[in-house]
């Protein structure tokens, strides 16, 4: 069975996409970017703010789907800089705490200028 989920405690879709799909014992979170649940405005304009927005848009996803950032399986992280890796890793390290599998990769540009995105593949709890 898949559902679509939905939380007003992240950010909504700014595209015909859903914030994340359960199937079956499985979740699959879009790209988190460090925007406001509440006003959509970017959190912060340095990368440990932004990093730290990202996470709790990502936990609140992960929950309402009936999981956690501990249960994450596979991680894809985005950064605009790769100078800002050290940093990434201190907030992502915190969060992620069963330390998934991960990819990172440096890209060009990202929605609305922010400095980090990230998606999720975690189990249901």
């Amino acid at each position: 069975m898949r559902t679509k989920i939905s939380t007003p405690n992240a950010p909504a879709a700014i595209g015909p996409y859903s914030q994340a799909i359960r199937c079956g014992d499985m979740v699959y979170t879009s790209g988190q970017i460090p925007l406001d649940p509440v006003t959509g405005a970017v959190v912060g304009d340095d990368i440990r703010t932004q990093a730290e927005q990202v996470m709790k848009n990502l936990s609140a996803v992960l929950t309402a789907a009936g999981s956690s950032p501990e249960s994450a399986v596979k991680t894809t992280c985005f950064l605009s800089d790769m100078a800002d890796f050290a940093v990434f890793n201190e907030v992502y390290a915190a969060c992620f705490t069963t330390n998934p599998a991960r990819s990172c990769v440096a890209v060009k540009t990202l929605p609305k200028g922010v400095l980090v995105e990230v998606e999720v593949i975690a189990l249901a709890e």
